[in-house]
């Protein structure tokens, strides 16, 4: 690490767009301790005259070329299509500069496996903006995984629908299946072993709606239900284990986790009738959950990575599990449905 990234120093972050999602990350760096926010880049001069109006003092372009150009700056943040991602990472990389990505973290695998390779080579932070392994819910959740309290993991029900806002370049899969696949591979914490989708168009070029399936090497099975066609909004996962169950909603912010102490068990029997059913009927609760903004934990734990010399929580390599999801289901939708094995 560069003397620059010691404890005693501010690190000097360039970001790169400045569109939908680059104001929530340059508001929250900012904000973060131990960060200073040096300059800007994006294609639209009015964009930067609004980031000027906020950030008197940030350094504005609409040449990428100059961020990376310049050597006082430590890190950049990409908040860029997903197709300029791997050229935009790898030239940030090979400046020597630490790399935060917003997600999907590339357009493909191979993208991906590069940067990681070029960021190990390097020894620079590559880091995915998964903000949801960051919400303070998804954290109460794997902590009761990992505890046992939800015993194993049976099944994994995720519903993320809303009308809109449709994208022209990538499938709904693509679109909303990141947040999604993240939190899944986050709390699972196993890879599957083939993917199912199936999905419709309805007269455009991309899919809207598309349901996928991921099937697990000791029969745990994933179910993904995305959709820009929908006219309610909803984001709601369902874990279902041998112990308790477990329901998030994002809609219920003072009950955003219920756990229930119920579950089934299956009693094998000799006879006609070999397994009986048993229901087992307990209590729900709800756990209170920090009110902290994700994002800003997420900037927060990019900070530390680089200052401690380790990798982050959503690093390479949880992107590039990610993308390896995105591709495989994009692949068994546009076979109709056909299964592509990952194992």
């Amino acid at each position: 690490m560069s003397a620059r990234t010691s404890e005693s120093k501010s690190i000097r972050l360039g970001v790169i767009g400045y569109g939908y999602w680059g104001p929530n990350l340059l508001r929250n760096f900012a904000a973060t301790p131990g960060v200073q926010p040096v300059m800007l880049a994006d294609l639209d001069p009015d964009r930067l005259a609004k980031a000027r109006a906020l950030y008197p003092v940030l350094e504005t372009t609409t040449d990428a070329d100059e961020v990376f150009g310049r050597d006082n700056l430590d890190a950049i943040a990409i908040a860029t299509p997903v197709s300029t991602h791997y050229p935009l990472a790898k030239r940030a990389l090979e400046c020597g500069k630490h790399v935060l990505i917003e997600k999907p973290m590339t357009a493909t695998v191979a993208e991906a496996d590069d940067l990681m390779g070029l960021a190990g080579a390097q020894r620079r932070c590559l880091m995915v903006d998964h903000t949801f392994l960051y919400n303070p819910a998804i954290r109460a959740i794997k902590e009761l995984i990992v505890n046992g309290e939800l015993g194993d993991i049976l099944y994994y029900d995720s519903t993320r629908i809303n009308l809109g806002l449709f994208q022209r370049d990538v499938s709904v899969i693509w679109d909303l299946g990141p947040h999604d696949f993240a939190i899944m591979d986050y709390l699972v914490g196993k890879p599957p072993t083939s993917l199912t989708a199936v999905g419709s168009r309805f007269g455009r070029d991309q899919a809207s709606v598309a349901f996928v399936v991921a099937k697990f090497a000791d029969a745990t099975l994933a179910h993904f239900h995305l959709n820009w066609i929908s006219p309610t909004k909803v984001r709601r996962i369902i874990i279902g284990g041998t112990q308790k169950m477990v329901v998030y909603d994002m809609a219920l912010p003072e009950e955003q986790v219920k756990i229930y102490d119920k579950g089934v068990e299956f009693i094998a029997r000799e006879g006609v009738h070999q397994t009986l059913v048993q229901y087992r009927i307990g209590d729900m609760y709800a756990p209170q959950i920090p009110n902290m903004e994700p994002l800003a934990l997420m900037c927060r734990e990019f900070v530390d990575a680089i200052r401690e010399n380790r990798p982050p929580l959503t690093d390479g390599a949880a992107g590039q599990r990610v993308v390896k999801l995105l591709t495989a289901a994009q692949r068994s939708l546009e076979c109709e449905g056909t299964p592509v094995l990952l194992m």
